[in-house]
């Protein structure tokens, strides 16, 4: 009983050694950072390296057809007339011939450069208006020459919101002109006229129906004429 005690005693200590030499073998071909626990930091590391790179899809341009309404920030709504072809120096362009309406003017846009023109508004939008020249005026305390820039700017901006916001701003409630300076006024109705005939063209009735939503909206005078 006692020999095979001292067996077992020589077996372990053999183990013992060979598991020794193997901790001393990790210990030189491991650096002391391989050996130190993680921190958080390089594990954030190491899910940045694994990300990889998505490549935007490249964007169609919107095509529009003749006889479809768009609107030209600068100018307003306007209607395509024909889709027409050029040469110049040796390159074959496209480009959209649009009129304007309210300003008898035609306008060559080529394809290429249409980034400047978006499609009329939605029904919905148009309701979102109205709801806009329901609301108060915002009173400014600024000077009449830099709110008139910032005015003059939403009118071109082409975004329908920033429009209506100017009508509803720029809106007196009443057709007498003493109420409104000149430049005022001038200011009021180009943004009025642009808003109107954006509305005529998404809602498809008659310029007075449009004029009667749009006063009514604002609480003016039913009779005001805007073109005079």
């Amino acid at each position: 009983m006692k020999k095979k005690k001292k067996n077992k005693k020589l077996k372990i200590t053999k183990k013992s050694k060979k598991l020794v030499k193997r901790n001393l073998k990790l210990k030189k071909t491991t650096s002391k950072e391989e050996l130190l626990p993680k921190r958080k930091n390089d594990y954030l590391a190491d899910e940045k390296i694994e990300i990889k790179k998505i490549k935007k899809q490249a964007t169609e341009k919107r095509k529009y057809n003749i006889k479809d309404f768009v609107v030209y920030p600068k100018h307003g709504v306007g209607k395509i007339m024909a889709i027409e072809k050029a040469t110049i120096g040796q390159i074959e362009i496209q480009f959209y011939k649009i009129f304007i309406e309210k300003e008898k003017l035609t306008l060559t846009v080529p394809i290429n450069q249409q980034i400047n023109l978006r499609p009329i508004s939605t029904i919905n939008q148009i309701n979102k208006c109205v709801s806009i020249l329901k609301t108060k005026p915002k009173i400014k305390r600024t000077m009449w020459s830099r709110r008139a820039q910032e005015y003059d700017q939403k009118i071109n901006s082409g975004k329908i919101y920033e429009l209506a916001e100017v009508v509803k701003d720029l809106n007196k409630n009443t057709d007498i002109i003493a109420d409104q300076s000149y430049s005022e006024r001038q200011l009021f109705e180009k943004a009025y006229e642009r808003l109107k005939s954006e509305f005529e063209a998404v809602m498809k009735v008659s310029p007075e129906d449009v004029q009667k939503k749009m006063d009514k909206a604002l609480g003016r005078n039913q009779n005001v004429d805007l073109e005079k």
